[in-house]
């Protein structure tokens, strides 16, 4: 046994309260290594000889990534303070104990030989999001280039060409008289990129915080939006930049003006002065673009003015939730407080980070609910595009996740394969139509938050920059109605199965099967359900799975799954 794989600390990640009196307890080996592993706890305070309170809780292999192997437990317990160690039995029946740091080679007796968790303490540490939110599907909508409330020639919408000061028109009235098609479309949640005032469309470039940029309507149109998508089962997700403005924000504008002698010096991060500079300014500010000077979130009164913000939108236009971009580069102690302020004039509001790695410290209760999972959009383009990873090793890397993280947070977690931020799917995969099938049902057929950037579903393509960000295709006659239908059955049977949401997907490797996914829900009714995937270029025969029904070709399953398939088994 690798004993300096064995990993446990007596923390939020690995003993964590999931209900009153209920806890998960989770131990990381090395992959293959454990034969047998168990929990073994007792409470702190009371001596066995006057009440025996140990118990032993067999513990189960969770996830496992190719490195480590995750193992779960899950603990009732009431007691002011719990003391605990596991016992490790090994392939070769060796059989060590581990607690408080240390390896036993006899069942440890002495408390002070044990891990230990207070456990009032560790319940207040709970990560709750939202019950609403779990498994729904995200729609990103730019708003500028998804719908205008008026009518625009098609030579200007469908414009090719396009920058960050070209405007089609798009408004938050036009995306209300969408809804019944989005709701047709089968998506539960509309993420809006930022729509208060700001010089550019995109709109990352903050003017106004308390003014909805006149391009895309006005606060009562932000209210009916909100009313409208409430009233069809919907809801409404706001971008918040926070981490920086635009120089012709208030604050900055003083600063220009006066500079070391400006009231809002202290509001950003200045090196030296005069502030100047375009590119590599003469202060802090987002990528060194000096037209997005950085808010120092740190200032007592930047903190304030925001949360003001977010208050203000959250309970006058009844927003339910808040994106958070470029969120990594604010410090932890900012997202705290800022959740306990918006949770206070709302607690189911949603809260997502916009983060392009792993870091699952961001979700242990205290800051986010879910984060934008690039972890899972560069898993999936190195198995379907770059085909550096092989069916198992993707599978590992959405296993380190699962194993990673709280079970609890994974329903959270905004999947994607494109944004506004990368050329869509379509294009990295050379328009070839099979692949983003695949990626469409991968996407859409496990456990989180799939988040679909307008115009996928109808087959838009474009690079990264502005090509992506072009007018959404609404003529039917420009639109990829079979890849549309497509899209709908699969988000047909993620609604009506909503263990595909927020179940847990069980991994079932075919051996020597490198492009062919395989993975497995158990359903509500006691049955199963089984996902298989064929990304390779010849078929691929499952003989065990003959005479199933396949949920998106409607049809029984002959056994083989042609290259570049997909078949939804129950």
């Amino acid at each position: 046994m690798e004993r300096a794989a064995v990993i446990h600390n007596p923390d939020n990640q690995f003993f964590y309260s999931t209900d009153r009196d209920t806890f998960t307890v989770k131990l990381m080996v090395k992959a293959g290594d454990a034969a047998f592993v168990a929990l073994h706890y007792r409470d702190k305070y009371i001596p066995v000889d006057k009440m025996d309170t140990r118990g032993t809780v067999p513990m189960r292999r969770a996830a496992g990534d190719g490195l480590h192997d995750y193992y779960e437990a899950r603990l009732g317990v009431n007691m002011l303070c719990v003391r605990y160690f596991f016992e490790i039995r090994d392939r070769a029946g060796q059989t060590v104990y581990y607690g408080n740091y240390a390896f036993y080679e006899a069942e440890p007796g002495q408390i002070e030989e044990m891990f230990d968790c207070p456990q009032l303490s560790r319940e207040e540490e709970r990560y709750e999001a939202p019950a609403w939110a779990g498994g729904k599907v995200v729609y990103q909508i730019f708003v500028d280039r998804f719908a205008a409330d008026e009518e625009l020639p098609p030579r200007e919408w469908y414009r090719q060409e396009l920058n960050h000061l070209h405007s089609l028109h798009g408004s938050l009235r036009g995306i209300t008289e969408k809804i019944p098609w989005l709701k047709e479309l089968g998506v539960d949640v509309l993420y809006l990129t930022p729509i208060f005032r700001a010089n550019t469309t995109h709109k990352y470039d903050t003017v106004d915080y308390m003014q909805i940029d006149p391009d895309f309507g006005t606060g009562e149109d932000l209210e009916e939006l909100t009313e409208t998508a409430h009233a069809a089962g919907m809801y409404v997700v706001l971008d918040a930049v926070f981490n920086h403005t635009s120089r012709d924000f208030f604050a900055f504008q003083d600063l220009q003006e006066h500079q070391e002698n400006s009231r809002y010096r202290d509001w950003y991060y200045v090196d030296e002065f005069p502030v100047r500079g375009e590119i590599m300014p003469s202060y802090r500010s987002f990528s060194y673009y000096g037209g997005m000077p950085k808010l120092n979130c740190r200032n007592p009164e930047v903190r304030e003015y925001i949360f003001g913000v977010v208050e203000y939108w959250t309970r006058e236009c009844h927003v339910d939730g808040w994106r958070l971009d470029v969120a990594d580069e604010i410090g932890r102690d900012f997202w705290r407080e800022f959740r306990r302020r918006v949770r206070a004039v709302n607690p189911r509001v949603l809260i997502v980070g916009e983060i392009w790695h792993f870091n699952g410290s961001y979700l242990e209760g205290d800051q986010w609910d879910g984060v934008m999972n690039y972890h899972f959009t560069d898993a999936v383009k190195g198995f379907l595009l770059d085909k550096n990873l092989t069916a198992a090793a993707f599978g590992e890397r959405l296993a380190f996740v699962r194993g990673r993280l709280k079970k609890e947070a994974i329903p959270c977690l905004w999947n994607l394969i494109d944004s506004h931020d990368t050329a869509r799917f379509l294009t990295q995969a050379g328009e070839d139509k099979a692949l983003l099938k695949l990626a469409a049902a991968i996407q859409l057929l496990l456990p989180g938050m799939p988040m679909i950037y307008y115009g996928d579903e109808v087959g838009m393509t474009g690079e990264k920059g502005s090509g992506c960000r072009r007018g959404m295709l609404w003529e039917t006659e420009r639109q990829d109605g079979e890849l549309l239908s497509y899209y709908k059955k699969l988000l047909d049977i993620r609604r009506r199965y909503p263990a595909v949401g927020t179940g847990e997907a069980e991994w079932m490797p075919w051996e020597g099967a490198d492009r062919v996914l395989s993975w497995r829900f158990n359903l509500e009714n006691g049955e199963e359900m089984r996902v298989l995937l064929n990304a390779g270029e010849e078929p691929f025969s499952a003989g065990a799975l003959t005479g199933k029904r396949d949920l998106l070709g409607e049809c029984e399953f002959t056994g083989m799954a042609q290259p570049f398939s997909c078949h939804v088994l129950v």
